[in-house]
């Protein structure tokens, strides 16, 4: 059931990055008019705002594995100075 939520969201994140990119095209090439432009512009926040949501939850999912001493393995959170 979680692999199936994890994947609907991953559909849904790329979904929406795919209308925010066109909207973005659209608004780039000025043929819209100003009532069309604005509500392109709304839609635009609220998907860049559902994207960073959606980006903020994957992280707070990421876990490192680490080997303790013992030859365990533990997982904890995977920081930024991990990455480097």
């Amino acid at each position: 059931m979680a692999a199936q939520q994890e994947a609907t969201s991953i559909a849904d994140f790329e979904k929406s990055l795919d209308e925010l990119e066109t909207l973005v095209r659209n608004l780039e090439q000025g043929e819209l008019s100003l009532e069309q432009s604005l509500t392109a512009f709304e839609r635009g926040v609220k998907l860049t705002r559902a994207c960073q949501q959606a980006l903020k939850s994957a992280e707070q999912r990421v876990e490192q594995l680490v080997q303790s001493e013992d030859g365990t393995l533990d997982s904890r959170p995977l920081s930024v100075d991990d990455t480097n």
